[in-house]
């Protein structure tokens, strides 16, 4: 029976190299690409045509670089081909189709045209370049030919192909038997990161008798070493069998790294597990990824034999993997995102956009209804405050903790989801489903080189992001006790199986949990209901407690709200533009590189807040209706959470709204329960009666300050607690003279940076104008309380 063979599956190389070649000598950059590399290298217009004309070439300007030890990686672009001219269009889809062998032909065409180095690299001389010189010296001397050297120990490079943009991501159970040797894309989350180790490429031999160099290549993961010298003009020529001996300073080695990639949540069938699939990163593109990133992985898919007992039990099966060419991020981290000259535009324009906090605030989650605040405190938590080294090492951390406590329903774990979402490092994780090991670090042995390692946990893959613990009230009390110390010195210290080390966790922490019985009690203490030790409730820099209370008119709004994200998939109008997520990313990556500063009127003015909150937290415990419990902790949550403040407004130093707002939010936290208390609670929570409480607020603290400057002289010596404090005030901020009223700037700075719309401002003033309570003066410019005048 004849066979079917094709006659079209002969391939000439020597044409597929001349393609090769006339590509990499001729292609040329685009003029933006020119431009920046101009730029890179310091090349000015008035150089030499000829210099100009090398450095349009894209690739002989790379292999220019890489000839003078400048550069280790060459790139090669599928798009660059594609675009390049029609004669090589099909060499596209032979690359994609046999990757490995081109891999090699674009190697051997860059040993031929790569340049002569332009300047000295005698600096950049190893033991390499010292047997090289020696053996050219010694066939000077002898008359002798020189003997050859491996391809790999002669390149001076990593070369990596680039797949086309048009290449569909796969999932891992996606990849079949038929991509074999095909240049795939894979889309996956990063789970486990091996060390980088030295993987052996030419192994290098001297004979002990005519001192000759023997280089041998390696392919494989096994080899079998070379024992006799080769040598034909000295061992081979006397009929003397000269022994070789391996030497580790003369071999060639490449970092090597293996790394586990598993399906993300959205590619796993209905009732299937997540598969993983092994990746193997060479050269230049190792320690790129981190466990917890989401990546888009370019690379050959390649089978591998078992070895050693594996192989005796597994007989005609091989195992695969993926050997990376491209590794593009999905989530960049804060301080690599590239802000392009349109979001530059974009950030400049909402700085000036004096109801930014709340359009930010209100861009986060906004098909949940309702939990203004709560929004408002999530914002500053992706923001974050400044962390401090004192000169003596000790470390102030700048992460804000929050806790999200409240009865079922109330959309806790959205927002957590949410939140992963936007921060480049989020980690979700349940109470239930962690245990202390999971949260820190794991000993486990390393599959490759059987050694125990460290595997970590949620809170160290969270490190320079937000870890988010759903249910937190059901994780076991041991288990719990394991982030006391990631919450406040952000590190996991690790003593077991003979590792002893300390692991970076600088990761903010955001919890949900529900109260003890489920729901909030309000016959029991609120202390009771919450049921979590002191200790971790001072680390939290803000507590929340939502409670689920009946109320017609909020129930119908929220029904409404829900009805309509069901009808139309998105959420209704806001009254605001709403930001994309990716907007919010980059304000917040521009916002965290500023580093605010607390001034001496401004410190003295915490200090007072945080004796007054001492108090108030003294009072609470005596009748049995504390929140949370008050420290020095509370005060640096009131100093972090200003310090965002100030950040969000990129502004250099903290201001005293920013302090007042820190307050509020603090304030905020546990009005659920001062709603429940008859003595506390506020007649009207309408939005005009609480701005109208507020600009009464300001007037009555100027009036105060009118008769503290009369009758006060100072707690010290000479007065100067006081009487900074007074001074600090003397500014004309929201000062209340008889006669003058209130500046109608100040008043509605403060009332924007509350929260509230200018529109609501206005609606307030003009109710209160018809009541004769308020009325606006020179010209629109000041605002007088009638019955303060009276």
């Amino acid at each position: 029976m004849a066979l079917n063979v094709r006659d079209d599956i002969h391939t000439d190389y020597s044409a597929e190299k001349e393609k090769i070649k006339g590509f990499l000598t001729m292609f040329k950059s685009s003029e933006k690409d020119l431009e920046d590399t101009l730029q890179d290298f310091g090349i000015d217009d008035q150089e030499t045509p000829v210099q100009t004309e090398l450095s349009s070439l894209k690739y002989m300007r790379q292999l220019q670089r890489i000839a003078n030890r400048e550069q280790q990686m060459l790139v090669v672009d599928l798009e660059d081909i594609h675009t390049h001219e029609r004669t090589v269009a099909e060499l596209v889809s032979s690359i994609i189709e046999n990757t490995r062998r081109y891999v090699n032909l674009f190697s051997e065409v860059v040993d031929q045209i790569i340049p002569e180095p332009t300047k000295d690299i005698s600096q950049y001389d190893d033991v390499l370049d010292v047997i090289l010189h020696q053996r050219r010296e010694r066939n000077e001397r002898d008359s002798e030919t020189e003997s050859a050297f491996p391809d790999h120990l002669l390149r001076r490079y990593n070369l990596y192909f680039q797949p086309l943009k048009s290449d569909i991501s796969l999932a891992v159970r996606e990849v079949h038997g038929s991509h074999l040797g095909h240049l795939i894309t894979v889309r996956g989350i990063v789970t486990r990161v091996s060390e980088v180790k030295p993987l052996l490429q030419v192994n290098a031999y001297t004979c002990d008798v005519c001192g000759s160099e023997t280089f041998q290549d390696i392919s494989n993961k096994t080899f079998m070493p070379i024992a006799d010298c080769q040598n034909i003009n000295e061992c081979k020529k006397n009929n003397i069998t000269g022994t070789l001996h391996m030497q580790t300073r003369a071999c060639r080695f490449s970092p090597f790294q293996e790394v586990k990639i598993q399906e993300l949540a959205d590619q796993v069938p209905v009732g299937h597990i997540p598969r993983s699939m092994t990746v193997h990163v060479n050269g230049n593109i190792t320690r790129l990824m981190n466990p917890g990133d989401v990546v888009h992985l370019g690379g050959i898919f390649l089978p591998i034999p078992y070895t050693g007992f594996q192989a005796i039990r597994a007989g005609l099966l091989t195992d695969t993997y993926l050997e990376v060419h491209h590794i593009y991020q999905e989530k960049k981290q804060y301080a690599d995102m590239e802000i392009t000259p349109e979001m530059q535009q974009t950030i400049e324009e909402m700085k000036s956009d004096p109801s930014l906090y709340t359009k930010l605030s209100q861009s986060i989650a906004p098909e949940i209804y309702g939990h203004e605040d709560v929004k408002k405190a999530l914002l500053l938590l992706l923001i974050g405050g400044v962390t401090k080294v004192t000169a003596d090492g000790l470390k102030i951390r700048g992460d804000i903790n929050i806790c999200l406590m409240g009865d079922p329903g109330v959309a806790k774990s959205q927002l957590l989801k949410y939140i992963t979402k936007i921060a480049p490092r989020g980690v979700y994780t349940t109470g239930k489903g962690s245990s202390g090991v999971g949260l820190t670090a794991a000993v486990m042995r390393d599959p490759v080189t059987d050694e125990m390692v460290l595997e970590g946990g949620a809170l160290v893959l969270a490190d320079n992001g937000i870890c988010c613990i759903d249910e937190f009230d059901k994780m076991e009390e041991s288990d719990r006790t394991a982030i006391h110390e990631v919450m406040e010195q952000q590190t996991i210290s690790i003593s077991k199986a003979g590792i002893s080390t300390t692991l970076n966790a600088r990761s903010s922490i955001l919890a949900a949990a529900n109260p003890l019985y489920g729901r909030y009690n309000p016959k029991l203490s609120p202390v009771e209901n919450i049921n979590l030790p002191a200790a971790l409730l001072s680390r939290f820099d803000l507590l929340f407690l939502i409670l689920d209370k009946p109320s017609r008119e909020d129930d119908e709004r929220l029904a409404q709200h829900v009805t309509y994200v069901h009808m139309h998939n998105t959420h209704p109008d806001l009254g605001i533009d709403i930001l994309q997520p990716n907007v919010i990313r980059h304000y917040i990556a521009a916002a965290r590189a500023i580093r605010p500063t607390v001034s001496q009127r401004v410190s003295s003015y915490v200090v007072d807040s945080y004796v007054k909150l001492r108090k108030k937290s003294k009072i609470d415990v005596e009748e049995n209706k504390s929140h949370t419990y008050t420290s020095a902790r509370t005060l640096l949550g009131i100093l972090r959470l200003a310090q965002a403040l100030a950040r969000l407004r990129f502004s250099e130093t903290v201001e005293h709204d920013d302090v007042d707002e820190a307050l509020r939010l603090m304030e905020c936290s546990k009005e659920s329960l001062m709603e429940d208390n008859d003595q506390e609670r506020e007649p009207d929570r309408s939005p005009i009666s609480r701005i109208y409480r507020l600009i009464k607020g300001m007037a009555g603290a100027g009036k105060a300050r009118r008769s503290k400057r009369q009758k006060r002289f100072g707690k010290g010596p000479a007065g100067e607690r006081d009487m900074d404090m007074e001074s600090e005030n003397d500014d004309g901020d929201s000062d209340y003279e008889t006669g003058n009223g209130l500046s109608m700037v100040d008043v509605r700075s403060r009332v924007l940076n509350n929260g509230y719309t200018e529109a609501q401002l206005m609606d307030t003033i003009h109710e209160y104008e018809r009541l004769e309570v308020l009325q606006r003066q020179a010209n629109g410019t000041k605002l007088v309380f009638m019955e303060l005048n009276a």
